[in-house]
């Protein structure tokens, strides 16, 4: 999740000998990249709450970088990072045209919903043909973008704010699909591809799932309460066995405008009068008063069916409605599909749904209706290292009609309020997931949470030990004798932190480069589990994050904890959207946001104040990009 301030910039440090930094001034073009993330086995468990995790094939084989404030791309020795697909490079939907982005940002509307959005986050790699010996060198690079900078997407900023500014910032959302190719050494995209696609905040999407057709999600213009325009907010990303791409919504409340005093229910889910996207000024459907079912639209998990353009997205309402940061698939050991997910936003739930029926072979056509039939579930941790899954079940417990809940689908709308209800753990921000699919344990990342205390919400509790954490950590659990268990065992891989901070709560156990606020996670290669860090704007190059320069990539051995930093980003961006090629020899990570001003909304009349990067064009902005990584001599990457 990107953040919303700026640091204060304390100039560049050395980043140390041997660094290859591909981040030329003016390179405008789009280098291409793929991924499939790679899950390495990880042994099994010694003790209740300690994994013995098998160091072969886990050693880091690079030096760590030093920290830096540079606006520049930097990695270890013996690797080149190169960015290609930038934010307003286009697609390459065939029979269309293909509008190159202009520095000016003066592209209209209909020009952007052709070319990629802003704000890469969440990206997976889709092979081509999967299992060939093109597996790794042709495929299908998915991502979604979060949000906007109005101050950079128009000329004007949000000056003379129009319908025009409206439906350019709409088609700035949404998720790309985008065919890519390993051609000499080199990803290069394929333009024209038939398979390239832009899915905007107005493509139509069906509704499916319990909630689907309900009455608290009819509006005047779906009455059946089974279609919807669009997809916005979406972050992380996860990919499944039959093959599709799973997106989550997740700040969606601030498209919406309310009533002067919002309902209790729309407080609940952060709805408030004045929206942050002011979209309600010329799409009245963002308006609560006119249109009050229409958030209930959103804050689902998407399923895109990358391999088909002509395929209508779906949103699983089975899965729960909820700032979702993503969604993570592991497979029962009798074929079933579990979902994992987690609510970014302080206070909130991890989610779990395990599917009623078998993964069937066949794809995506073999699979529509596998996440409509299930159980939701919400994880309670508790403090002697145990936990348990808690059924959101209408009827059950306090899930009943006496309680505002009529029937399942309102449980599921409603899934924050049925979550209060049945007891759930409330965890400091739980954005993405890894799941290694030999040991079984699953990784979590809460982020920070600066307002857990005494007071607060929620005090301190074993699974969020620290009060005012500004740090945050990665946990993990263990299901009980498989992934659709009743309960699992727990502990935490590191609290993040730095051990030079005097405050005692902000020193956290990193072993190797300290780090703080976690974000994107993924195993790679080698079984390394890859760590993208978010520290707010504000808060870098301050207070408990003072030495620990611009956000940054790092790898972890999950055997001994201890963390290298293999990537530094340009100032203010966040890493993000981690994933490889099958074979682990190329990776692509995506540059969020760079340059982000305090507030998140920068300044049209001075677009280069914080960052150029990566054109570096005098008369350009900053733009979100992914970044192909390979290493030197051909091998796999971090070894």
């Amino acid at each position: 999740m990107a953040q919303d301030s700026l640091p204060r910039d304390t100039g560049p440090r050395s980043a140390g000998p041997g660094i290859d930094a591909v981040s030329t001034p003016a390179r405008r073009t789009v280098l291409r990249g793929g991924l499939a993330t790679l899950l390495a086995p990880v042994a099994g468990c010694a003790t209740p709450g300690t994994p013995r995790l098998a160091a072969a094939g886990l050693r880091i084989g690079f030096e760590g970088l030093e920290v830096s404030t540079a606006d520049g791309l930097r990695v270890a020795h013996g690797y080149t990072a190169t960015p290609f697909l930038a934010w307003g490079e286009p697609v390459g939907i065939a029979g269309g045209p293909m509008p190159a982005f202009r520095d000016d940002a003066g592209n209209s509307a209909a020009e952007q919903a052709l070319q990629l959005g802003m704000h890469h986050d969440g990206m997976h790699y889709f092979p081509l043909e999967p299992g060939s010996a093109d597996a790794s060198r042709r495929g299908l690079l998915v991502m979604n973008h979060e949000y906007v900078d109005d101050g950079l997407l128009h000329t004007t900023g949000t000056a003379d704010w129009s319908a025009e500014k409206v439906a350019k910032s709409q088609a700035s959302h949404g998720i790309s699909v985008v065919e890519v190719a390993l051609v000499d050494g080199r990803w290069q995209p394929v333009r024209p591809s038939p398979r390239a696609r832009r899915i905007t905040a107005t493509t139509p999407f069906e509704l499916r799932g319990p909630a689907a057709g309900h009455r608290l999600m009819r509006t005047a213009a779906d009455p059946t309460g089974t279609r919807v325009l669009g997809t916005f907010a979406n972050c992380a990303a996860g990919m499944t066995p039959w093959g599709t791409y799973l997106s989550g919504e997740e700040n969606f409340p601030d498209y919406f405008t309310t009533a002067d005093t919002p309902t209790r229910h729309e407080q609940r889910w952060g709805l408030r009068k004045t929206g942050w996207y002011n979209w309600a000024a010329h799409d009245p459907r963002f308006d609560t008063v006119r249109h009050p079912n229409e958030p209930h639209r959103f804050g689902w998990v998407v399923e895109v069916d990358p391999y088909d353009p002509a395929s209508t997205p779906v949103k699983r309402t089975a899965l729960g409605r909820a700032v979702h940061e993503g969604a993570w698939v592991a497979v029962t050991k009798d074929g079933r599909a579990v979902v994992y997910s987690g609510e970014d936003a302080v206070f909130e739930y991890i989610y779990r749904f395990v599917s009623r029926d078998r993964i069937r072979p066949g794809g995506f056509k073999a699979n529509r209706e596998l996440l409509d039939h299930g159980t939701l579930y919400v994880a309670r941790f508790d403090a002697d290292g145990r936990g348990r899954w808690l059924p959101l079940r209408h009827g059950e417990g306090p899930l009943t009609a006496a309680n505002g809940f009529a029937d399942q689908g309102e449980v599921l709308i409603k899934a924050r309020q049925a979550s209060d209800l049945l007891g759930a753990t409330p965890m400091d921000r739980p954005e993405w997931l890894a799941i290694d699919p030999t040991s079984r344990w699953v990784h979590c990342t809460l982020t920070n949470n600066t307002q857990r205390g005494p007071g607060a919400r929620a005090d301190v509790d074993a699974a969020n030990p620290r009060a005012n954490n500004t740090m945050g950590q990665i946990i993990r659990w263990r299901e009980d004798g498989d992934f659709d268990g009743d309960g699992f065992e727990w502990n935490h891989l590191v609290l993040a932190g730095d051990p030079a901070n005097t405050r005692p709560e902000a020193r956290g156990n990193t072993v190797g480069d300290p780090f703080g606020s976690p974000d994107t996670i993924a195993f790679g290669p080698g079984g390394l589990l890859w760590i993208g860090s978010d520290v707010s704007t504000s808060a870098l190059n301050s207070g408990d994050n003072a030495r620990l320069g611009n956000n940054q990539l790092l790898a972890c051995d999950p055997a001994t904890r201890t963390t290298r930093r293999f990537l530094v980003g340009p100032v203010n961006c966040e890493l993000t959207g981690v994933c490889f090629t099958p074979d682990g020899r190329t990776m692509f990570v995506n540059i969020q946001h760079p340059g982000e001003m305090p507030g998140g909304r920068n300044d049209p009349a001075n677009p280069r104040r914080w960052s150029n990067w990566p054109d570096f064009c005098p008369t350009g902005r900053p733009r979100s990009a992914t970044v192909v990584v390979r290493k030197l001599d051909g091998g796999m990457i971090g070894s």
